[in-house]
């Protein structure tokens, strides 16, 4: 019953604008929902940005927020859902990078929720892309985007097939070392290379 009171009278004055109230809760906080939400995204910076993202929304919304049962579960039942919408969105971006580099582009598996996502991420894969020679850009669009096998693309660019193969394997480790850096996407490595 002391820990309820104390939760709950903790949350009182925070909620009336106690900036030392707000900073007690983090302290004695902050670490264990760290490994928590660790165990749900396997990386330690991402889990910190989450607590921390947490506790500034916590804070710019103090005076709005209902807490229905303990403060603690509130806090771990909020970083779980947080932890849970990031790996989400990681799967979203995971989801449509292998898409682009492995798919043809009929299958649209993405829904209008999801659309803004795919934009940004289909808009670093042009700027990847922009940053090879040319060749290699036509190669790849004429492959991903216009289905044509690596036999039709050397023939109607009057290049040998082992050529193709090159500027294809060349601009899917580009594609594949940008997608990892900039999203932080795990297993982009291993997606397979579409022949024909």
């Amino acid at each position: 019953m002391k820990l309820i009171n104390s939760g709950l009278f903790l949350q009182q004055r925070i909620k009336s604008g106690d900036i030392k109230a707000f900073e007690t809760l983090f302290r004695e906080n902050y670490d264990s929902l760290c490994r928590f939400a660790k165990r749900f995204v396997n990386d330690t910076d991402t889990a910190e940005e989450i607590v921390q993202d947490f506790f500034y929304h916590f804070w710019k919304n103090k005076e709005t927020i209902q807490i229905k049962i303990s403060l603690k579960a509130y806090l771990f039942g909020s970083v779980k859902n947080l932890a849970l919408k990031h790996i989400e969105k990681q799967n979203v971006r995971r989801k449509y990078a292998e898409q682009i580099l492995a798919e043809s582009p009929d299958s649209t598996w993405y829904n209008l929720e999801n659309e803004l996502e795919a934009k940004e991420l289909k808009s670093k894969i042009e700027q990847s892309l922009q940053e090879l020679p040319e060749r290699c850009r036509l190669i790849f669009r004429l492959n991903r985007f216009e289905g044509l096998t690596y036999q039709k693309i050397a023939e109607a660019l009057a290049v040998s097939v082992k050529t193709v193969e090159a500027d294809m394997t060349r601009t899917l480790k580009h594609l594949r070392n940008t997608l990892s850096e900039l999203e932080k996407v795990p297993g982009i490595q291993g997606l397979p290379k579409k022949e024909n």
